[in-house]
């Protein structure tokens, strides 16, 4: 071994010298001649002296000095018996240790008279990043032995070769321990990159190509560990370090590189268990929170770490992902003042030692006393880990690992910390762009979807939308809760195929046709009709699946479409559930005259209504028969006095979902109050407002609402007034009194919504109608209807009734027959839509 340290090197000596632990001196440790000579070497340098040794080491250069230029120093070199002051040798000093924290220092004695050539210096230089390494792995025992003359264990273990790779020809050419290393016979080895990567384990060969492959270098210096499998079987961590030469032009001439075997200073097998948790648990993680997270279940208790730091570098900020403990008290006033919400944002300039680490992107390790800023030494005041974490050629974040007590830092640990800043760095890459979409994504669909859902006479109506977690691409879940006249209220939910802004597109399409045909007043047969049509229409390759329910809140009588979608599920008062058999049709968008036939059901109080999507009851682990299965059972236990926890006992505890996943549910109690209702029809007569004033007196005196009545009047004068005025055909007059508001309607066969004037000439004869229904009512507005529309204002009741009134109806008789009809309330309500879609 010590003749292969001399031929390497091409030099007489090569020594190590490393720091004593008062830090007052340099005292050498190791020491390797090569036959015959006789050089010997100061025992140790005093810091506080001037020499090549304490110079390279306090300003942390190397220093190339020629004879001339040693003699200068004095009597302070390589002496030999027959020249006790320093003979005409050249010497290269080297500091050990590059991340502000010196070890010592590589000296090299050579006998050449001018001085070591540049070739040479690189591979030097190359040489004592693994002598460093040797010397952190050595331990300090070892640093301090008292037996200098004796083969220490950092250059006796250190097993090193050279090769040069000329970028022009692609060719190189490799030293015999090199070849040793990877297990080659030198007879077998041709010189190309690729025999080299026939023996690398073939999950290593894409990272060590990225540093050989000549088409992607550039200048600089790159280090990379790796393992290969020797002919016996055995595997091998070898570390390599490379400098890319340039030349005149800047292009890259040659790669001057050095290959050491780092076997000892992998991990132990309980470490390595430690990794392959950590890995498994970052392979799960979508978000940066849960790599931080993962990160600290798996390194904080193994380590007995006091705290653990997870933050993502921007700019000049630390986005701090997790902090472990998250009390603002246990971090450094640094930390705590920049605590504006639930983690803090230190910026990186308010701790410059860490701003000069993560620019060294070498795992940075202070032990207990160190001289930090109090925002870094509080945090490990026994000891302190700063891994900065790489990934794609960048800092991407760093990871601070701080103990409380005295903590000693081995060299299995440090290897340990630096394979985990790859795995984290890479994961916080990736988790990074998957939150980004996911947000992305998520921003989308909401914004498609309905921001609030009304409030609902007898019932309560819940929503729950979550994205997919695996893709995170938008999706074409949609539900809507859409109020109607009488009562009614129509509930959808739909699916459009697939993950795409195309998908999210035909969504909001969908769902706003939907809306625009039900409250038209069409059946819910029609509503789904109109709507196939239309994305038929559109000439998408894309198609829907859609459920729609139109429900009558005053009698529970629901009438069900069902266009290729999962069947409605129910939760009866009595704990029951089913799955409710509804006649379908095709999906949407693909035949343009498919009929969608209505299947009837009844509710009654306390029943709970569940319109799913297929990403709640099936993915590619859960048939679809299990998933309605499970979620018919989550229903059946689920307390139905709080509809928010029916839907969250829905969607249970997944995190992984492959799809969208979208709810919407409604627990239906019945009106308190059922509304009574009673209606006119206006004939086109001189005098026809004053017959549609006395209609509303006399109804308003049998539902004993004499207070409303003066106001109601004036109203209905108006209502009545203007769509005599400024429509033809039919005008009819609508009263339905809840249990606290009266509201008075007017439909007339002009599509035309009214338009509240901007300016009023008082002196003018019309035109204050509408300003007077605003100033009278409660609210008011129009709606269309299915050729026509709808005029309503509402008032307020003085004394909100308990049950609705009773009587006679009114004495003049319409022209036909009112609600006070004998027939089912459900068909009715589907006979009068249905002529509203046929006028």
């Amino acid at each position: 071994m010590t003749g292969h340290v001399l031929t390497f090197t091409g030099t007489a000596v090569v020594a190590v010298y490393v720091l004593d632990a008062e830090g007052a001196e340099l005292r050498l440790t190791e020491t390797v001649r090569s036959a015959g000579r006789s050089y010997a070497l100061p025992a140790s340098y005093r810091l506080s002296g001037r020499s090549p040794v304490t110079d390279a080491f306090r300003d942390g250069r190397p220093r190339w000095l020629t004879p001339s230029e040693l003699a200068a120093y004095g009597p302070t070199g390589p002496t030999t018996p027959e020249t006790p002051t320093t003979p005409g040798v050249s010497l290269g000093v080297l500091p050990l240790g590059g991340d502000g924290k010196g070890l010592g220092c590589l000296v090299v004695v050579d006998e050449s008279p001018g001085g070591i050539d540049a070739d040479r210096r690189g591979f030097i230089e190359l040489y004592a990043h693994h002598v460093a390494a040797g010397v952190e792995a050595a331990g300090p025992e070892a640093l301090t032995q008292p037996h200098p003359d004796l083969p220490g264990p950092t250059l006796d273990r250190l097993r090193v070769g050279s090769f040069v790779l000329h970028l022009g020809s692609g060719r190189m050419t490799a030293d015999t321990q090199v070849l040793d290393l990877f297990g080659i016979a030198g007879e077998d080895f041709d010189g190309r990159v690729e025999t080299l990567l026939s023996v690398t384990v073939p999950d290593d060969v894409p990272a060590l190509m990225s540093v050989l492959e000549p088409d992607v270098l550039t200048s600089g210096t790159a280090q990379l560990e790796f393992r290969i499998r020797r002919p016996n079987g055995e595997l091998r961590w070898l570390g390599l370090r490379a400098q890319v030469e340039t030349g005149p032009d800047g292009t890259p001439r040659r790669m001057l590189g050095v290959v050491a075997e780092t076997s000892y200073l992998r991990p132990r097998a309980d470490e390595v268990s430690l990794v392959q948790r950590l890995s498994a648990a970052l392979a799960g993680a979508t978000t940066v929170r849960d790599v931080g997270r993962a990160v600290v279940g798996a390194l904080r208790d193994p380590l007995g770490a006091g705290r653990v730091a997870v933050a993502e570098v921007q700019a000049e900020q630390l986005v701090v992902a997790v902090l472990a403990p998250a009390e603002p008290a246990a971090w450094p006033e640094v930390w705590r003042s920049a605590w504006r919400s639930e983690w803090p944002e230190p910026p990186s300039h308010a701790l410059p030692t860490l701003a000069e680490a993560l620019r060294e992107g070498q795992v940075s390790i202070w032990p207990e006393g160190s001289a930090l800023e109090p925002g870094l030494a509080g945090i490990g005041p026994g000891g302190l880990a700063v891994l900065p974490l790489p990934a794609d050629g960048r800092i991407v974040g760093v990871c601070l690992i701080g103990w409380e007590r005295r903590h000693e830092f081995g060299p299995e640990e440090r290897s340990l910390l630096t394979a985990t800043a790859g795995l984290v760095g890479q994961a916080l890459v990736r988790a990074h762009a998957l939150d980004a979409e996911h947000e992305l994504a998520t921003m989308l669909q909401r914004s498609l979807l309905p921001r609030k859902l009304p409030e609902l006479p007898g019932g309560v109506a819940v929503t729950r939308y979550l994205p997919a977690t695996m893709g995170l691409e938008v999706g074409g879940d949609w539900y809507d809760v859409i109020p109607l006249a009488d009562g009614h209220v129509a509930l959808v939910i739909g699916d459009v195929q697939g993950h795409s802004a195309a998908a999210a597109t035909i969504m909001g399409q969908m769902r706003t046709a939907i809306r625009a045909y039900a409250v038209e007043g069409h059946p819910p047969d029609v509503v789904v009709a109109h709507a196939n049509r239309l994305l038929v229409g559109m000439e998408t390759d894309l198609f829907a699946t859609c459920c729609y329910a139109d429900l009558d809140m005053e009698e529970g009588e629901a009438w069900f479409v069902r266009a290729g979608h999962i069947q409605p599920l129910l939760r009866h008062p009595d704990g029951t559930t089913e799955e409710l058999d509804v006649e379908g049709g095709p999906p949407l968008g693909v035949v343009a005259d498919a009929e969608f036939p209505m299947t009837a059901a009844g509710l009654s109080s306390g029943t709970v209504l569940a319109l799913v999507t297929d990403g709640l009851v099936e993915s590619a682990r859960l048939d679809l028969d299990d998933g309605v299965r499970r979620a018919r059972q989550a229903l059946a236990r689920a307390d139905p006095a709080d509809p928010g926890g029916v839907a969250d006992e829905l969607l249970g505890g997944h995190s992984r979902r492959d799809d969208d996943v979208a709810l919407l549910l409604l627990r239906y109690d019945g009106m308190r109050v059922r509304p009574t209702r009673a209606s006119w029809t206006v004939w086109r007569l001189p005098d026809a407002v004053m017959h549609a004033r006395r209609f509303t007196a006399r109804t308003l005196r049998n539902w004993g609402l004499a207070d409303e009545l003066d106001v109601a009047l004036l109203v209905t004068s108006e209502l009545v007034t203007n769509a005599l005025v400024h429509t033809r055909g039919e005008v009819r007059l609508n009263l339905t009194l809840t249990a606290d508001r009266l509201r008075i309607a007017v439909n007339d066969p002009s599509p035309r919504t009214p338009v509240k004037p901007a300016t009023v000439d008082w002196e003018a004869t019309g035109g204050r109608g509408l300003l007077l229904i605003e100033a009278m009512s409660q609210t008011w507005g129009s709606v269309p209807l299915s050729g026509g529309k709808q005029v309503w204002g509402e008032l307020s009741l003085s004394s909100p009734r308990e049950e609705p009134g009773s009587g006679p109806p009114p004495e003049e008789p319409p022209e036909e027959p009112t609600d006070a009809d004998d027939a089912p309330r459900a068909e009715r309500a589907r006979g009068r839509r249905g002529r509203r879609a046929r006028r």
